[in-house]
This record gives structure tokens, sequence and C-alpha cells, in this order.
């Protein structure tokens, strides 16, 4: 075995305490959310795998090796971290250094989260959602392209939306001012995902897309 594979296997085998944690067994999840480094920075981030000792993003700021991280992840939440590895371009790796309750709700997290992927079950709805006073939104495609159509409800990570056009899945557009992606359609329109969580004092102070 190389010495980064060792290495690699040692970081998930360390924080293997308390009641079997899964065997830190890792999940391929996208989830977004942000970071936050040592310097109290914060960058957008999407999840590439999960366990319940640590994660792999893709992010445009790496941190360096060592630095202490702090996640804040759709689904998941608060948890932090040390980073640990570069394993690609644009990608950094962390071990979490969270309590064994937190890992063991972590890796409940992430077994339902499997099982919603492998049974092909709707996207679950964590996060509160609301209807905003004024629902009629401006949508805009990259290629400039407008579209008006009707805020159906809102949550800090995405948005149902009543429109007669549905780009195709995986679009990115512009949702009022907030970058978003087509993640599903359903009769008569779409869900978007925003790329960065709104943050709960902007949703709860009146939403404003």
């Amino acid at each position: 075995m190389s010495e980064a594979a060792t290495r690699a296997e040692s970081v998930e085998a360390r924080p293997a305490r308390g009641p079997e944690l899964r065997r830190h067994q890792r999940v391929r999840v996208a989830l977004l959310g942000r970071y936050m480094l040592s310097d109290r920075r914060e960058y957008p981030c999407q999840t590439v795998d999960m366990s319940p000792g640590g994660v792999k993003v893709t992010c445009a700021v790496l941190g360096q090796i060592g630095e202490r991280v702090v996640f804040y992840l759709e689904q998941i939440g608060r948890v932090e971290g040390i980073i640990t590895r570069h394993p690609d371009a644009g990608t950094l790796a962390a071990q979490f250094t969270a309590s064994p309750r937190k890992r063991d709700k972590i890796a409940s997290q992430l077994t339902w989260l499997a099982n919603r992927e492998h049974l092909g079950l709707p996207e679950g709805r964590t996060h509160e959602r609301l209807t905003p006073n004024n629902p009629v939104v401006t949508l805009r495609l990259a290629s400039g392209r407008e579209l008006t159509a009707r805020v159906i409800d809102i949550s800090m990570s995405g948005v149902a939306i009543a429109t007669e056009t549905a780009p195709p899945l995986g679009t990115s557009l512009m949702v009022g001012s907030t970058p978003s992606r087509v993640v599903r359609y359903f009769e008569g329109g779409i869900g978007a995902q925003f790329m960065l969580p709104i943050s709960a004092d902007r949703f709860h102070e009146g939403i404003r897309l």
C-alpha cells in the first residue's frame, strides 16, 4: 500500500470511537454549502463524498493542510474539521473533529441520503419552506434570456417555481439575484437549488430573491 493510501486510511480510522460509527463508509453525495477557513473568510463549496469521519469538497480556495475549517452543509449543518489533503485540482479533504454523538448523527443523515438516492425518492425538504409575499420573480438564463415566473415556495436551499418553460436539468440561472441551478421538474414548474444556501437572517427577515 502506498504511503498516501496508508495515511488516508489512518485518517479515516483514527476517529472511530464509540458505537461502530458505520465504519466511516464514504457516501458519494452532492450537497451545497459553504466553509470558513481560519482567517474567517467564507466560500461556497459542494461535497464530492462524505463519511461520518470526513468530507471531500470541490472549492475555489483550498486552504492549508492542517488548517482548521468549519463547514455549513445543507441537510448536515455545521461541522468542524482539519484539512488533511488536496486530493485533486480544486478539491480539499478534511477530517472532522466532531464528537461521537455528532458523528452518529452524520452517519444517520448519510444513510438516509444514500437510501434516498438508491430508491429514487424525492428530494428531502429538511429546511422550512415559506411562500413570499410577492411571488413574481425573473429568471435569467446564461444566454441572457429572461422569463417571468412565480415562486410557489422557497427554503434556505432552494425554490419551487411555476413556469411554462423548463430549462434542462443542471442549467445555471439567476432566480432574481440568486445564483441557482435546475435540479428537478414537476407538473407546471421546476425546482431550483441555490448555489449557496440563503442565510437564516436573510430568510426570516423577509425573502427577497
